[in-house]
């Protein structure tokens, strides 16, 4: 299912969300403060591209939660209404159940994407 769920899902939507993802990190990337946050955004770009058979493992401190809360009031909140309602739209059907599923996933790591890691 990874290798053929990975090519369904870039055709199919995986496209749009990764480049949303791309187009927040080279806003961020424009400031100088806004670099970590900016690479942060292409890591998970390439999350977005192809998800099927990846995991996300959420941990942190103090420090993820402050780059997480201003992460949240600039970009991250557009980006997990985004991938929510993508979802919504996936799981109207039977057969796109685990796409929706994996924007439901994107959704979450668009709320929280500091001190997650993409196994």
């Amino acid at each position: 299912m990874g290798c053929l769920g990975n090519t369904l899902w870039f055709v199919f939507g995986g496209c749009i969300s990764g480049l949303s993802w791309c187009l927040a990190g080279c806003l961020w990337c424009i400031t100088i403060l806004g670099i970590p946050i900016g690479l942060q955004c292409f890591k998970f770009a390439s999350l977005c591209f192809f998800p099927f058979g990846k995991e996300v493992r959420y941990g942190g401190g103090a420090g993820s939660f402050l780059l997480n809360l201003l992460w949240l009031i600039f970009s991250g909140l557009i980006l997990a209404i985004e991938s929510a309602v993508l979802g919504l739209i996936w799981c109207i059907t039977i057969v796109g159940i685990p796409f929706g599923l994996q924007h439901f996933k994107l959704a979450k790591l668009a709320l929280m994407p500091f001190g997650s890691e993409v196994i």
